[in-house]
């Protein structure tokens, strides 16, 4: 692919895959010569866009380090138009994440650039993110935790009256809304710990860790909690709204560490409100960072808030830099690759 020169690679990282970790991964599967670049950490945008915003001050550092590079391997450098304009020898990009949002696919492939991604490096730590959050809405651990912690009041100890103490798993129906990688993953763990587990997924088949239910409304009004792990699309935006949530039996429990837009924030706080809703706990919103006049800010007593963290591990980030490897390494040796987009 080189045609005998080598192979040139910028490795640009950030404060989470670092580009220490794409080199030492890089240098497992080619013989290349690899140039480091640190990228800031800005906000990530929801779903493909038509021209990149994300880390957009980035575009002049981008395109200086990329100087007679043929590779790219990052999370969140902005290969714009104008990026890949001004880099003629760029031939293949590698995103360390589970889609290219940070790509121009249409202009990538006018270029004849080959961009592939890496699906899936962050399906364990977001499920075992998710049974955390489940856990903590349950049993109101964060509450009491600052209670105690924070406030110097034994006051959570009214969470071990009949009234006010929180459910437990074993035995609890809970309902999985999306079957994926996260999903399956999250079905497998609260099988474990004796949940029924029933799951909605139109697009899955085959066998399935848990009762498989045909409906969305069907599976919320046999859910004590529920669960979100659906790809955010157009027909999933806004998923779950007050029609949905008032047929969860009252007292329910809500959890989402997927994507924020997928449920009705202004219903959600209705229904923690009323008490339809007992409890719920969010690591993604529909807005992000949370605004300061959320109206979810002021249930936190109800509410576990997390910043976007359920795919956050160093096992996530060493993944995410191997699977670029590998592409990269498929593409020297003519190989097909395994996540191709262009």
């Amino acid at each position: 692919m080189t045609h005998g020169k080598r192979l040139r690679v910028v490795a640009a990282g950030d404060h989470f895959i670092l580009p220490s970790l794409i080199r030492e991964a890089l240098a497992r599967e080619v013989d290349c010569e690899t140039a480091e670049l640190t990228l800031g950490w800005p906000l990530e945008p929801f779903g493909p866009v038509a021209e990149v915003t994300e880390a957009s001050d980035a575009e002049d550092e981008l395109i200086a380090a990329l100087a007679g590079a043929q590779v790219l391997v990052t999370q969140m450098g902005p290969v714009t138009e104008r990026v890949l304009d001004a880099c003629p020898a760029l031939r293949l990009v590698v995103v360390c994440r589970g889609g290219p949002v940070n790509v121009n696919l249409d202009a990538a492939k006018r270029h004849d650039v080959r961009v592939c991604y890496a699906p899936g490096r962050n399906a364990a730590a977001t499920a075992e993110f998710t049974v955390g959050l489940l856990l903590s809405a349950l049993r109101r651990i964060p509450q009491a935790h600052d209670l105690l912690a924070r406030r110097g009041s034994w006051e959570g100890a009214t969470y071990y009256t009949y009234a006010h103490s929180g459910l437990e798993l074993e035995d609890l129906p809970v309902g999985l809304v999306g079957y994926g990688a996260v999903g399956s993953r999250v079905a497998r763990a609260l099988c474990a710990f004796g949940a029924r587990v029933l799951v909605h997924d139109p697009y899955v088949r085959g066998e399935i860790h848990g009762l498989r239910v045909a409906s969305l409304d069907e599976l919320l009004r046999a859910s004590r909690a529920i669960t979100l792990h659906a790809r955010l699309t157009d027909e999933t935006r806004g998923l779950l709204g007050a029609r949905e949530l008032a047929l969860l039996p009252r007292g329910a429990v809500v959890v989402n560490a997927a994507r924020g837009p997928l449920l009705d924030e202004d219903a959600l706080c209705d229904a923690l409100e009323s008490g339809q809703v007992s409890a719920a706990a969010l690591d993604t919103y529909a807005t992000e960072p949370l605004p300061a006049g959320s109206r979810l800010r002021a249930l936190t007593d109800r509410v576990v808030l997390t910043p976007h963290l359920g795919g956050a591990s160093r096992a996530v980030a060493e993944k995410a830099a191997a699977i670029a490897a590998a592409e990269v390494g498929r593409w020297v040796r003519g190989e097909p690759q395994a996540h191709r987009l262009t």
